[in-house]
């Protein structure tokens, strides 16, 4: 018994599932064809490569005991230097003004009288805070009156109190492990305080004082 109904239903229900199944693949190829995934990419010799920025990675490690010192040793000399610079710098502006008036004085009498007049201006401005320093820092600022005036500290001393009154301080210094005379080598032994006084300048904007001539 044949049942032609049947044969076509059957025909028409395989091809209606084949069309589904076409249609199904074509609109997923034109999906996949028009689907657009955008990435960064370099040229290297005629060939397009694809680049992407990968994330910093910090890789951190312990201080040795002697990178600890040193870094310890170095942050003793910025807190000295930004605490006494003020101070050197408002010395050296006194001290050089002296200086050129000087210049102009060659009567002894003078002289002294003119330095005395001075030194009353230069203990009320630095007597109360040069005492409060520390030894450390005492020995700083002598370093940085130096190189704010040309003249170390023995010399200024000398000038204005007189030799006697000089080779006292230079005891007492002396008990203190300081030297009044110590030079300021801004080049080699004192590069790390002069790094530290141009860094102290950018940040509250010193300029550089004049100097006069030495004494």
């Amino acid at each position: 018994m044949h049942f032609p109904m049947l044969k076509s239903l059957s025909l028409k229900s395989t091809t209606l599932f084949l069309l589904v199944i076409l249609s199904a693949t074509i609109s997923f190829s034109q999906q996949s064809i028009n689907d657009t995934l955008q990435l960064q990419a370099i040229i290297y010799q005629g060939d397009t490569i694809p680049m992407s920025v990968l994330s910093n990675i910090y890789v951190q490690s312990r201080l040795t005991n002697s990178q600890k010192e040193a870094l310890a040793r170095y942050n003793r000399l910025r807190n000295a230097v930004y605490v006494t610079y003020p101070y050197a710098r408002k010395a050296g502006i006194i001290l050089n003004d002296i200086n050129a008036h000087l210049v102009n004085i060659s009567d002894k009498k003078e002289r002294k009288k003119y330095i005395n007049s001075r030194d009353k201006e230069l203990k009320k401005e630095f007597t109360t805070p040069i005492t409060n320093l520390t030894v450390y820092q005492g020995k700083i600022l002598m370093k940085l009156i130096n190189r704010e005036t040309s003249n170390n500290c023995y010399e200024i001393i000398k000038e204005y109190q007189g030799g006697l009154t000089a080779r006292v301080y230079q005891t007492v210094a002396f008990f203190f492990s300081s030297n009044l005379k110590q030079p300021y080598d801004s080049k080699n032994e004192d590069l790390a305080i002069e790094k530290i006084v141009r860094e102290v300048q950018r940040l509250y904007g010193y300029a550089e004082i004049s100097k006069s001539q030495n004494l």
